[in-house]
């Protein structure tokens, strides 16, 4: 059974370039906060009226994201105090780590869909 139609024009069928990858509904993501991308190691986020992607992973010790809280523009990680901007990923000042990996994402028909770089094998 199909899933949707498709086209050869999809751009989430391109093998050399970003592809789009649908996650889940507009209304659970707005009931449950966070959302964990299934098969994926990332998250998206309802924040403040904005959904966010996100790797699932804390880029300072590896806690799992989706254990924490979305309040007021920022990721808490689980494990220690330190948060992470929504906007751009930034950690909160002081703290020895990366900033955490945003992807693009868009709403389309209550749908939402994550841009993800998919690698063709063999390349």
């Amino acid at each position: 059974m199909c899933g949707r139609p498709i086209s050869v024009d999809d751009p989430a069928l391109r093998p050399d370039g970003p592809a789009w990858i649908p996650v889940c509904d507009l209304g659970r993501l707005k009931a449950e906060t966070i959302v964990r991308v299934a098969g994926r190691d990332m998250l998206v986020i309802w924040n403040e009226g904005d959904v966010v992607a996100c790797d699932r992973a804390c880029p300072h010790e590896q806690a799992d994201l989706g254990l924490g809280r979305a309040t007021a523009g920022r990721l808490y990680c689980p494990r220690h105090a330190a948060s992470f901007d929504l906007r751009d990923g930034a950690i909160t000042a002081g703290w020895p780590s990366p900033p955490l990996r945003l992807y693009p994402v868009r709403v389309t028909d209550e749908k939402i869909w994550v841009e993800v770089q998919e690698r063709q094998s063999g390349r």
